[in-house]
C-alpha cells in the first residue's frame, strides 16, 4: 500500500503558483500540481476555464459565508470532494 502513496512522482506534489483574478482583484494561489490538475478537471466539467471556475467558486463562497477565510484550503477540499465522488475504493487500487 505504501507504494501507492510514497511512490508517487515528486512532481505531483510540487507547489505551483497561478495568478488570476477573483472578483476583479489580481491574486495568486499556490497549490500542489495534483490539486491544480483536479481543479482544471472540475472547471472543464463545468464548462469554464480554470480562472473563471475559481472566481465563480470564490463569489459563491462570499455569498454563502460572507468571507473566504482560507480559500486555498477550500480549493483543496473541493478536490477531495471531487475525488471521493469519482474514485474506486482504496482496497481496489491496492489490489492492482
Amino acid at each position: 500500500m505504501c507504494q501507492i502513496f510514497a511512490g508517487q512522482d515528486p512532481a505531483d506534489y510540487e507547489p505551483e503558483t497561478r495568478r488570476l483574478r477573483l472578483n476583479g482583484q489580481s491574486t495568486s494561489i499556490r497549490l500542489e500540481r495534483s490539486f491544480w490538475q483536479i481543479v482544471d478537471e472540475i472547471a472543464a466539467a463545468e464548462g469554464l476555464s480554470t480562472p473563471a471556475f475559481v472566481s465563480k467558486l470564490h463569489s459563491e463562497v462570499l455569498e454563502l459565508h460572507g468571507e473566504a477565510r482560507n480559500f486555498t484550503s477550500l480549493l483543496r477540499c473541493a478536490c477531495i470532494v471531487r475525488v471521493r465522488h469519482t474514485m474506486a475504493p482504496i482496497e481496489t487500487i491496492a489490489a492492482e
